[in-house]
Parts: C-alpha cells; structure tokens; sequence
C-alpha cells in the first residue's frame, strides 16, 4: 500500500490529515506481517497502529484486551466512525454472543475484542479455527502488553498464556503495545508472546503537555484542604488516586459536602455502583472521580485535565501510567503528588502481604522488588531536579536541561558546587567494587562502625570517614541526585547496587562539575499559574455551545461526549468556524461516518452563532454573471489591539523578554501575540526570533510530517528547537499552502 493511500485511510476512517510519530512504520510492519512491538505513551496513539492495519487486511483482527471497559470504551469509539468491531466477553447472553459470533463469520466484523481468559478457552479456541478457515485471521494484538511481564507493574498471570497463540498460529503476525515498559520488560514482553525478530518501535515517554508537582503532607486537615484548593483551580475532568477503599469513600464524600461533584470508585463497591459511577464520569456527569489504582487501565476519556495521587504510589511505572491519564488529547493538563511519608507504613505492609497462597511463605523477591520500587517513588517525590528528567531517565530515555512545565524546574532551588562531594561519593562506589548500595557507601563515607562496614573490611579504605563534615541526610540528597542526572546507575532487581558509568569517570577526572540543587525550608508548594493560550472572547463563547451539543448528542446515544468529537477538534471547529461540508471536512477527528453524521448540527450552531458575533469582513464578489457572498477566512481576520501594540514594538525593534517587560506580559504570551498575526496574515519578518538556517530545518519538518501537531513537530524536531519557534515558522508556511 502506498504511503498516499494509508493516509487517505488515515483520514476516511479517523478524520486525522497525518500520523503521529512512528504510527505510519508500525502500520507498515504490521501490514507487512512482520510481528511488532510497540511502545507509546498514554495518549500517542497506539489503538490506531493495530486498528488502521486490521480496516486494510482481509480477516478479522483479534483483540486482546485486559478489561471489560476497555472493550466496550474502544468499540463504542470505532463503530462510531462507522468500522465494523465488537467485542465477546462475560456481560452478554448466550443468544447475544451467538448473533456476534455468525457476525464475525459473515464477514462483517473486523476488530473482536477478548479477554485473555476467554482467548483460550475450549471452545472458542475451536471456533477461531473455524474462523481462520472460513475469512482468516488478519492478525493478533495484546493490548496493555506488559501485563504478561512480572517484571512489568500490572502482571497478570493468565497474559502468560498468550504465548500459546505463536503455537497455534504462527503465520498469523502479532503485535503487542503498551504505554509503559522498561528495556527489562521490553524483553519480557518479547519472550513471552513468542515475538520472532519483531520490529520493535519505543517512543519518547516525554509527555511535553502534563505539568508535574509534588506537595507535602501537612496532616489530615490541612492536606485535605490543599487538595481542596487543587481542584477548585483546575477546569474540567480529573481523578484523584487513594490507597485504601476508606480513604476514597471519606475524601468522595467532602468534596460533594464542599461542592465539588465527586464520586468514589473502588473494589468494595457493587459492580453495578461502578460502571454507574465510571459511566457519569465519562459522560461529563461528575467531574471527580476518587478512586483506588482499581480505576483507570484503558479508560479512553482524552480530556482529564488533572490526575492528583493524594497518596504516594507504588512504583514509577504506575504512576507514569496513572498521572499519564492526564491530557491524552495533548491539551495542557495538570499531575500532582502529595508527599506523605506515613503513607511509606501503609505500603510496605501491603508490599508484606506478598505471600505464596500455597505455602504462605513471603515471595521474598517479589517484596524485595516491591520495596526498591517504593524507594524509587520517594526518590522522584523528594527530588530537587528536573522531575520530567527523572521519570525520562527510569525508561531509560535522557533528558537534560529546564523542562519548564514541573515545579522543580519552574521555580528551581539554588544551586551549589558538590564536584568535591560526588567524587568523593563516585569513588567510595570504585573502591567499595560497584557492590553496594547508596545506604552502604554513605556509612563508609561517614565512618561508621555497623557490622557491614567492619565485615567487608571498608574501615580499611582510603575513603572511610572522608565524608563525616556532612549530614546523613546530605549525602541521601547526593546519591538521589547523581542517580536523577545520570553521573551513576542502578541495578533493578531490587537490591538496587550502584554502578559506575562514563559520565562518573569524567566526575572523578574533574572533567564535569557536578551542581547540586539545594533543598532549603520554604513554604509549602503552590500551584504554579501557567500561561494559557488567549482565546477571543466570541471563539470561547463558540465553544461552549459546541460542547453543549456534543453533550445532547452523546446523551441520546449513550455514548461518552469524547466519542463524538475530542476537545481538540471542537477547539479547531470554535476558530476556524467552517459553514458548509467542504470545510467542514477539513477539520483533524472528521472521517467520512462522522462528516455524514455531524456536520449539519454543528455547521448550525456556528452559523447561529454568526447572528449574534458576525464575521469580520465579508465580500461580494460577481463569478460568471452569478452573485455569491464568501467569507473571509477567520485566521485572516486582524485581532484584536493587544496583537498589535505587540507588533509595533516588535517593528520598532524591541525582543521579545524588552516588549514582554514594557508591556508587563510573559514572554511566551508575546510569542503568542506575533503567531497569531502571522496566522492572520500579517507580513513579519521572523529573522530575528528565528535565524534563517532554523526556519529552514523547521520549514523541511513542516512539509515532511505536516502542520496538524505541534507535539509531532516538536519530537520530530529531536526536541532541539523551541515551540515558539515551531509556531512562528508554521504560520508563515500554513498561509503559504493555502490557496489565493
């Protein structure tokens, strides 16, 4: 298949103009039956990679999916845009999965999705043979992949099975996808579906669009009041993650007693009480949702705008999956953590419960795993660098420099000298033969007399004692940092012994200085007012009543308001603002199903709109002897004074930090302000805010992949130029493709 035509399909069956970053060469192995694996974070858009395929192969696709919601969520969605799928599991009756089943052998069906349970049960192992030999099976995908490793932090022991469908079908390709998953359970995964020389697709886990935070526990009241303060902050859909069942019960009911509409969602609820809690939180019902870890795992809901875990989680991988529900449709989107260390009690007993069922013997490694995972959790929470670098750094992925969406990044702690300090550090790691942990080398630093240190004779070396000019805690704050900036590295098999790398070596050769961020006693964090995109106020007022009809339309039909469009298309629709079914087409998430579906209802709110917030300019224009009125596009309309007075200094030859400055704005919002004009097509000249050889790789990125994606460009872009950069240059190109 043609690289036009897959496009073409791309757009036909999921209104998107182009693919994400490394969607269109996973389709392309997985079409060309090569077993795939792939991993993207929450939010890339893996459904597609294995979706798109299964629209283009003869046979039906089969599914295997985790969760009885995932199912329902990802099949209301493709039916939805008019693509044959369903799904087989415990909820429907006999006679309901008997009329699915003579679907799927009609031909009609070309995505079912199972559980792993059901995939290898007697007889429907039987009837995907009669399957096979009546419309084939185009191919096999594993959906949450890593729960077939125990390496991985939702292991599940009937995903072990799975390794049986290479046995029974091995020419039928297979791929597996995932969010999240370490090199270690990359390999798990690999070896446990029986992948055979898989093409093998990890992207970056940066999710550019999710700010993160920690806050401290400041006891039961005033903690609860902190979250309190959160949530009436932030606009839209959120979850907030508890330990215990009673913690999610208590902080549901005060936040309904404080006007906020929450609702709780745990294990100890009635299944019913669930899905009907599950259900109003996806329709937009409620807009918190309090919930134990039980909640969340393939929950397709795109616009959550915030994730706080109220106490800490168990390991980083859950917590980059959880906090990874945030912002899917790659709005801005908030992820805080409340620091309790009272909480470390409550999950090392439940770590302590970790026992075989047969013998009741503890799994020693199993909690030995646990326990070093719990430190890693606390290590991020207590960390004074970047915190995107540290959660980058644990799958393995290195990030350097100010992020400048995390707390720590935002408002940086002040920075000292520690070289001396980490060499010394670095090279009790030598000496001590890289068998140790931190907690080890930090008592032979600070010349203690525990057993350990006498035993292994580590009063003996050149090291022991040269650290005693520094506290305890001091030297904690060290090890972490060295970890978080990647002068050492850490086993995984949860004895955690540090390890030596390049990076070190250059340290102790005093060929890198080692800058220590310090951690002073501040006041307790706050949230940090983030600059937001301006919005004319008719485009705003626009929007709200294109939500209130997907609302009324998704409520008629039963389905989540995400289903019928996502924000960002409804975004799109509020500003470009098309009338007729051309443009409307034109518009990111609008397929052929969707186009014939929607367009009229939507098209006549924005022209009601139009009676009460007319258009700018309109023009008459005579075409053969014919009269007919059209509209000057809405990204050519002047904007307001504010974009202007911008301008004007901008021409008079001020940079962008001296009119952010005169005009008391942030710099970000004047970058704003000039790529708003150049959308309109003002003619500016960018070579001062972006040098000509920069707009140039910019411009060759822009006719490569397109001008859809900010988030696409940016990672396309190997993250070395800015968005504001992109932004400017991707104005001037989107007036150039359009036609005079």
């Amino acid at each position: 298949m043609t690289s036009d035509s897959l496009q073409q399909a791309l757009k036909q069956y999921f209104g998107y103009d182009s693919f994400r970053a490394g969607q269109r060469e996973i389709i392309e192995a997985h079409l060309a039956g090569r077993d795939t694996l792939a991993i993207m974070p929450t939010g890339g858009g893996k459904s597609i990679c294995f979706q798109l395929p299964a629209l283009l192969k003869d046979g039906v696709t089969i599914v295997v999916s985790p969760l009885i919601a995932l199912m329902q969520d990802q099949v209301t969605a493709l039916k939805e845009n008019g693509i044959g799928a369903t799904f087989l599991n415990s909820t429907l009756s006999g006679r309901e999965a008997n009329l699915r089943s003579q679907a799927i052998l009609d031909g009609v069906i070309k995505l079912t999705y199972v559980a792993p349970e059901r995939l290898f049960a007697g007889q429907f192992i039987e009837f995907l043979n009669i399957v096979n030999q009546k419309i084939g099976i185009a191919g096999f995908a594993i959906d949450e992949a890593h729960c077939v490793s125990e390496w991985g932090h939702d292991f599940r022991p009937e995903y072990r099975q799975l390794r049986q469908i290479r046995q029974l079908y091995p020419d039928v390709p297979v791929i597996g996808l995932t969010a999240t998953a370490t090199e270690r359970v990359r390999e798990d995964i690999n070896q446990q579906l029986g992948l055979y020389q898989p093409y093998i697709h990890v992207a970056s886990f940066n999710r550019t669009n999710l700010y993160y935070e920690v806050i401290p526990k400041q006891g039961t009241e005033q903690s609860y009041l902190n979250l309190l303060q959160q949530i009436k902050r932030m606009q839209g859909s959120g979850i907030v993650y508890c330990l215990s069942r009673k913690r999610v019960t208590e902080i549901a009911d005060r936040l309904r007693e404080d006007g906020i509409a929450a609702i709780p969602y745990h294990a100890g609820l009635s299944t019913k009480e669930r899905e009907e809690n599950q259900t109003r939180w996806i329709r937009d019902d409620v807009q918190v949702m309090v919930a134990t870890i039980a909640f969340g795992m393939g929950i397709n809901k795109p616009d959550v705008r915030f994730v706080i875990h109220y106490d800490l989680p168990r390991n980083i991988e859950g917590y980059y999956q959880e906090s990874g529900r945030a912002g899917r449709d790659g709005e801005d989107s908030h992820c805080t953590l409340f620091l309790g260390y009272q909480d470390l009690e409550t999950i090392k007993y439940l770590i302590a419960q970790k026992v075989d069922p047969h013998s009741n013997e503890p799994l020693e490694a199993e909690q030995r795993i646990a326990h070093q995972q719990l430190r890693q959790v606390v290590d991020y929470a207590e960390g004074v660098t970047c915190r995107r670098a540290i959660l980058l750094r644990y799958f393995g992925e290195n990030f350097h420099g100010n992020c400048r969406n995390c707390d720590n990044c935002l408002t940086p702690k002040p920075m000292e000298d520690w070289t001396v300090e980490s060499q010394k550090f670095l090279s009790c790691v030598a000496r001590t033969k890289e068998r140790f942990g931190a907690g080890h080398i930090i008592d032979v630093l600070r010349g203690s007399r525990k057993e350990k240190v006498l035993q292994h004779q580590h009063d003996q070396l050149s090291t022991y004692g040269i650290g005693k000019d520094r506290s305890l805690d001091e030297w904690r704050q060290l090890s972490r940092s060295l970890l978080h900036q990647g002068y050492l590295t850490q086993t995984t098999d949860g004895y955690a012994i540090l390890k030596l790398n390049d990076r070190s070596w250059e340290v102790m050769r005093g060929q890198r200085n080692v800058l220590l961020p310090i951690e002073r006693d501040t006041e307790p964090a706050t949230v940090v007012e983030r600059e937001t995109s301006e919005s004319p106020v008719d485009v705003e007022i626009l929007f709200k009543r294109l939500r209130l009809l997907r609302k009324n339309l998704a409520d008629g039909q039963e389905v989540p308001p995400y289903v019928i469009f996502s924000n960002a298309t409804l975004n799109q629709m509020a500003e470009q603002q098309p009338t007729t079914r051309k443009d409307f087409a034109k518009l990111s998430g609008v397929g052929a199903k969707k186009l014939e579906q929607y367009a009229d209802d939507f098209i006549a709110i924005i022209l009601e709109h139009h009676l009460q917030y007319p258009p700018a300019e309109t023009t008459a224009s005579v075409n053969s002897g014919i009269k007919t009125e059209s509209v000057t596009p809405k990204s050519k309309i002047s904007k307001a004074g504010t974009q202007r007075e911008t301008l004007a200094m901008y021409e008079n030859g001020l940079d962008i930090d001296e009119i952010a400055r005169d005009r008391g704005l942030k710099p970000a919002t004047v970058w704003t302000h000039l790529a708003q004009l150049l959308e309109s097509g003002y003619a500016i000249n960018i070579d001062r805010l972006v040098s000509p050889e920069r707009q140039n790789v910019i411009y060759e990125a822009l006719e490569f992949i397109g001008g859809d994606s900010l988030r696409n460009l940016f990672e396309h872009l190997r993250e070395e130029y800015t968005y504001d950069e992109i932004k400017v240059v991707r104005a001037i190109w989107q007036n150039e493709k359009e036609p005079l």
